[in-house]
């Protein structure tokens, strides 16, 4: 009688475990409750719990919490873990909401009061009767442990931290990126090789920085010993010259894409600035029109600079007493930062505005003089502004960026910024191997939100029914239509827009902004285009306009 009770409890603790943690793969609307009771969570729990081998509780992480292991294993948590329990481990992800009961916090007590041997095995051999599954690479599983790490750093800071990061602000000073080599040299050498570290070079250090034969430059001649500081290698590059504490651009640039000089000189109606400086580059220095962006630190008394390029500071605040004794509560990290002030670490540079006040000390100043990583951008900046319906130098009539550095203007306009998400969420600042410094290949990286069938779109069984293209083509490619080149950077070179709207062709008779369709079928007419797309059996008739 005894085991037949012992058995009949064993079933019920099944039962109401696999209530508690069965899921539904509908909407939540469908279920009376959002999340089960607290004696299913109890006993779901503690079900988990006995199913963990005891020999396997105790095992200690072989990998230490090293800047690289945790990026490393932020990266693997992003790309294998973050659709469900989202980047900050919250599990507020679009796919999380699905799910009965609701995917754990991963920041919370029940997830790090667990011991890392605990948090291993769930890791790799999954929960049952639950949506999460095991994560195993093989006997050594280093992924799985480096995970461990990473779950354990995602708790927030405390406010005793908070309280020091607040202070760290106000009281550290810049010391300039060599020196967070020694404890993140990984990271370190990857940035070193980015656009980001090389965008302005001194020619006497790195005499290759100079791209082309300047003899061959028939526009606005100067030689090698005029040029101070080489500007860009992507698309365009440019030369400053030195007068006393300031530099000054040269009358020619050399067009990096189409391998060409061509004039240089911002004109009239154009930047909002041009009206407060004389017509004539070798009177308009760089300092308030370039400098504070192009390096770390610049000092609008002295004119000089702590560091040229973006280096780390530029992102993580001054870190004069993170190198001194390491905390996470004195060194700014815009991963552990709300969206906004996130974002705002990449928009303070890629935005067209102007500072709140003008002129500072009697210049006028084209990027957020005193803004620093962790500060309220929106204290010193303004964005450019625009009136819906109105072409300008900044904007198409719809508010599409129509220039470059304006990545920041459109982004703040789209549904993605509003979600939450952040520029690394795409990109690395740190260097990656793809283009941009994406995360991963650009359609992987789209994809990982938007994979076919999914809430978030496209909603179809396939890309290829969705894009119309063939796979692996071009015009398959997620950024064709929702990215297009159409910002302008120098003569017919353009980067890409980042409002991701789809740009239909009856607004480029409307407005006469670029659409994808015909920027890449330059053969065709917008009419063509328009009507191709009504045949299109998954797109909504009204969204043609």
């Amino acid at each position: 009688m005894k085991r037949f009770y012992a058995v009949l409890l064993v079933v019920l603790v099944a039962a109401t475990a696999g209530a508690a943690y069965g899921i539904m793969w509908i909407r939540r609307g469908f279920s009376t409750a959002d999340q089960p009771s607290s004696l299913e969570k109890v006993v779901a729990r503690t079900l988990r719990h006995l199913a963990i081998p005891s020999a396997r509780r105790n095992e200690k992480n072989p990998w230490t919490a090293t800047p690289e292991n945790l990026e490393e294993a932020r990266e693997h948590f992003a790309n294998h873990c973050a659709s469900c329990h989202a980047k900050d481990g919250s599990g507020q992800s679009e796919m999380g909401q699905y799910f009965y009961p609701k995917v754990p916090d991963l920041r919370l007590p029940p997830t790090q009061n667990l011991q890392d041997g605990e948090l291993h095995y769930i890791i790799r051999n999954g929960v049952r009767l639950t949506g999460m599954p095991g994560h195993s690479h093989g006997e050594q599983d280093d992924a799985s442990w480096k995970l461990v790490l990473f779950i354990r750093d995602l708790t927030g800071l405390t406010p005793q931290e908070t309280a020091q990061q607040n202070k760290t602000v106000t009281t550290a000073h810049y010391v300039g990126s060599p020196s967070c080599e020694k404890c993140h040299e990984q990271i370190y050498q990857s940035w070193k090789k980015t656009p980001m570290a090389n965008v302005v070079r001194d020619p006497r250090e790195h005499p290759e920085a100079i791209i082309p034969d300047l003899a061959t430059n028939s526009v606005a001649k100067f030689t090698k010993d005029q040029v101070a500081l080489v500007y860009g290698s992507l698309w365009k590059q440019r030369y400053f010259t030195k007068v006393g504490d300031d530099y000054f651009p040269e009358g020619a640039q050399w067009d990096v894409m189409n391998k060409m000089w061509r004039p240089y000189k911002v004109a009239d109606g154009t930047d909002w600035w041009v009206k407060f400086y004389p017509p004539d580059n070798m009177q308009r220095p760089t300092g308030p029109t370039c400098d504070g962006c192009h390096s770390v630190d610049y000092n609008i008394q002295t004119k000089k600079v702590v560091e040229w390029n973006v280096g780390c500071e530029r992102c993580h605040g001054p870190g004069s007493e993170h190198v001194e004794h390491h905390s996470r509560g004195n060194i700014l990290n815009p991963a552990r930062m709300d969206y906004v002030h996130a974002n705002d670490t990449c928009i303070q540079c890629h935005s067209q505005g102007r500072p709140l006040k003008n002129p500072i000390e009697g210049r006028y100043y084209d990027w957020p003089v005193g803004y620093q990583a962790g500060l309220n951008l929106q204290d010193y900046w303004q964005l450019e502004e625009h009136t819906l319906g109105e072409a300008t130098f900044t904007h198409f009539p719809d508010g599409t960026a129509h220039k470059n550095r304006m990545q920041g203007n459109d982004f703040v306009q789209s549904v993605m910024y509003r979600r939450g998400v952040t520029c690394f969420s795409c990109h690395d600042a740190h260097g990656t191997n793809n283009n941009a410094q994406l995360r991963k290949p650009v359609n992987e990286m789209c994809l990982d939100c938007h994979a076919p069938g999914s809430q978030n779109g496209p909603r179809t069984a396939t890309l290829e029914e969705h894009t119309h293209h063939k796979d692996g083509s071009t015009g398959s490619e997620c950024v064709a239509c929702h990215m297009p080149k159409i910002e302008m950077t120098i003569a017919d070179v353009k980067v890409r827009a980042h409002t991701f709207e789809f740009i239909t062709p009856a607004m480029t008779d409307q407005y006469k902004i670029p659409n994808p369709c015909t920027s890449c079928h330059a053969d065709k007419s917008t009419a063509w285009a328009t009507e191709a797309l009504r045949h299109w059996p998954e797109r909504s008739p009204w969204r043609m306009n």
